[in-house]
């Protein structure tokens, strides 16, 4: 991992939107983060110092960091402990308890349904750098996570091994029978020490085309009572997690909002002029807002790629040839190279091994 993380562009930190700037990530999670690696080694002090944080920043509960210094503190510790998933290990480390009042409401909720409302309705309350997006099937419920803005490949993959962790720590809390086992989806290759948390985690496939974690079978359960039900203390927590929302500053959710429209048409995806027209902005403030959210059109693009050919490659019979035409590629090769970047496999291998 270390020798991955020297790669990285060294300017990353210095291209950082305003609200990664800002001090509005809890410490609960940093916190963990730290404590794991300290475990396994590393130097708390020199942690904290490499992410520009006084030594007391993360003793208070109440205390706040921006996600610049959350993710320098995750870089720091990687390089410290470059062996160990600390994600992985922080995240099974955070029961529903550690995530303030959205967690009090998910442990109230009357039904696993209406945890999945809460959880959607105030997600941004915990993690204003990821976003989720709740995707409904008929045998499956799938819970993607994308960060707000591109990150090195380690320090998403650490981060989001963490959230999908704690993720699955709540799920078999709250409802421990399961029609089938769930699976933890990650984009990043397999982290150096896996091995040592595996058995404490759902399937976890590695190589994905989106990270998330996701429900399988029938879905009769979510309308089951849960045993943690109490609708005074579910009103009091929603109560609170309301107070808390009206405290935030909006976040402009036009990424958000370029991911739900950037999908395959006949004639492949929509450009930057036709999404500006879909939000009603000129292009050039749809540029605009997009780079002040560290975002461009082309990373969003390449990104809707990589999901939607696996999408196809999965569930239809589409050749592997006009599935790159789907999706803007003239020439075969380079549909062929850029899937290969993206799972380590080319399109017919991936079709051949989940089939």
């Amino acid at each position: 991992m270390a020798r991955q993380m020297e790669t990285e562009p060294t300017d990353f930190f210095d291209n950082l939107p305003e609200w990664a700037l800002q001090a509005n990530q809890s410490v609960t999670y940093p916190r963990t983060f730290l404590e794991t690696a300290v475990s396994h080694g590393a130097s708390r002090d020199v942690a904290l110092l490499q992410a520009g944080l006084p030594l007391d920043a993360l003793d208070t509960p109440a205390n706040r960091i921006s996600f610049v210094q959350l993710l320098r503190l995750l870089e720091a510790l990687q390089l410290q402990v470059p062996e160990h998933p600390i994600g992985f290990e922080s995240g099974l480390q955070q029961p529903l308890t550690a995530h303030g009042s959205l967690g009090y409401a998910l442990l109230c909720a009357g039904s696993p349904r209406e945890a999945i409302r809460i959880l959607e309705r105030f997600w941004h309350l915990r993690s204003r750098a990821v976003a989720l997006m709740i995707h409904w099937s008929g045998d499956y419920i799938f819970f993607e996570i994308c960060p707000h803005m591109p990150l090195p490949e380690s320090l998403q993959e650490a981060l989001f091994s963490a959230i999908l962790a704690s993720v699955c720590q709540g799920v078999a809390f709250m409802t421990p029978s399961l029609p089938r086992d769930p699976e933890i989806w990650l984009q990043g290759p397999e982290p150096p020490g896996f091995e040592a948390v595996a058995s404490r985690l759902p399937k976890v496939r590695f190589r994905m085309p989106s990270a998330g974690f996701v429900l399988y079978g029938d879905q009769d359960w979510l309308d089951m009572p849960l045993p943690t039900a109490n609708p005074e203390a579910l009103a009091q927590a929603i109560e609170q997690c309301e107070r808390e929302s009206t405290l935030q500053e909006p976040m402009d959710n036009i990424v958000l909002q370029v991911r739900t429209a950037l999908k395959p048409g006949r004639d492949g995806y929509p450009d930057p002029e036709e999404l500006a027209g879909q939000l009603h902005l000129t292009p050039r403030t749809f540029r605009r807002r997009l780079r002040e959210q560290g975002q461009s059109y082309r990373q969003l693009l390449e990104e809707a790629r990589r999901r939607d050919s696996c999408d196809m490659l999965d569930h239809t019979d589409i050749s592997v040839h006009r599935i790159g035409e789907l999706l803007g590629y003239t020439e075969p090769a380079n549909f062929t190279r850029a899937f290969r970047s993206w799972t380590g496999m080319t399109p017919s291998q991936w079709r051949f091994r989940n089939r």
